[in-house]
């Protein structure tokens, strides 16, 4: 993308939300209640779907997080990924985020909050697990989600994934280093193979795929045929979200309804560091120049959490029954409806954001 690219960006507003996407908060809370419901009911069903994992990570999850990227890693153009050093003030921006300031930041909200003023209201023998579920939650920046909120506030597809793909190779070296150090432990048995296939999983052979698949409808049919692909595969993406989120739910249902209070306040320092870094990486973007296309998904990448690998890196560690498995699934739980509230906010300001003094 050249300069006259990023300048055209900047003056063409914004894709229209379509009516599903408008009120995706909706389906979400349906979606999340139809997981609880169906957990309870289908049990055998849903302990299943959860057995279906290799190396902690579920399989039938990895595939919908397949459906979910897909569609949009085929607008992308590989070959133009070379020309993303423009955007280097918006990588600089994230990385110092993702990597300098949120996991810091959520061990000191967790330490207050968890450990300090919440502590005479939770079980006094989860404290530590729970802030180290926190900890697990934003040492883990996101993967796959980043994508669709990338693709909600009309984000430079490149940037979105050259900086993500980025991300993933500084967590393959710093994950341990990071959890090890604000745990307070001499060493930590991080799952290596968790790490490497989640990557695998939900970068590597969705990239690939997208790729080849692209490749063969531009030569079969040229750029009419991408866009009507593109066009009939719009939906998948959001239908793949729902589905994952009636996954995670089943699984995690009964533990929800069973302790709501806990829910409820490990929620907090998770609610406070979304907007807290979301709201920096975006205000220091627009001071160090970079275009509002690449701000949007900066601060989304540097608001959310790689939530498969912090749930399975938790129970690996802790234990499924513990309260570090259970802050990571309460990350989940906040994740979608507060990033979209984000990307709503971050769509309302770009005339502020693009506003020269």
């Amino acid at each position: 993308m050249t300069t006259d690219d990023v300048a055209l960006r900047r003056a063409k507003p914004p894709a229209s939300l379509g009516a599903f996407e408008r009120y995706l908060s909706l389906w979400v809370a349906l979606c999340i209640a139809a997981g609880i419901v169906l957990g309870q009911l289908a049990p055998g069903l849903f302990k299943a779907l959860g057995a279906a994992t290799v190396a902690e990570v579920n399989l039938p999850v990895a595939v919908l997080v397949w459906l979910m990227i897909v569609p949009m890693l085929l607008k992308i153009d590989l070959g133009a990924i070379g020309q993303v050093a423009q955007h280097w003030r918006g990588i600089g921006v994230t990385l110092l985020v993702n990597w300098a300031i949120k996991p810091f930041s959520m061990a000191l909200l967790g330490w207050l909050f968890i450990g300090w003023l919440f502590r005479p209201l939770l079980p006094a023998e989860q404290i530590d697990s729970y802030i180290a579920g926190l900890i697990l939650l934003a040492a883990a920046p996101c993967t796959a989600m980043v994508f669709v909120w990338s693709h909600l506030v009309d984000g430079e597809p490149h940037f979105t994934l050259s900086q993500v793909a980025l991300n993933d190779a500084i967590m393959v070296f710093a994950f341990a280093p990071i959890v090890g150090l604000l745990l307070g432990l001499s060493a930590i048995v991080v799952p290596w193979d968790t790490l490497f296939l989640s990557v695998v999983l939900y970068i590597v052979v969705p990239v690939i795929a997208a790729q080849v698949w692209r490749g063969r409808v531009l030569a079969s049919g040229g750029r009419e045929a991408l866009d009507r692909t593109l066009k009939a595969l719009g939906p998948a993406s959001m239908v793949a979200l729902l589905a994952t989120l009636v996954l995670l739910f089943g699984f995690q249902g009964e533990r929800i309804i069973e302790q709501p209070l806990v829910i409820a306040l490990v929620a907090v320092p998770i609610l406070i560091q979304v907007y807290m870094n979301a709201g920096f990486a975006y205000w220091l973007n627009r001071r160090v120049g970079a275009a509002w296309c690449v701000a949007g998904p900066s601060a989304l990448i540097g608001a959310s959490n790689f939530f498969e690998l912090a749930v399975a890196t938790a129970i690996a560690l802790f234990g499924f029954q513990s309260g570090a498995a259970l802050a990571t699934v309460v990350g989940v739980l906040i994740e979608v409806p507060v990033m979209l509230s984000v990307v709503q906010i971050v769509r309302r300001t770009r005339g502020w954001y693009e506003r020269t003094a």
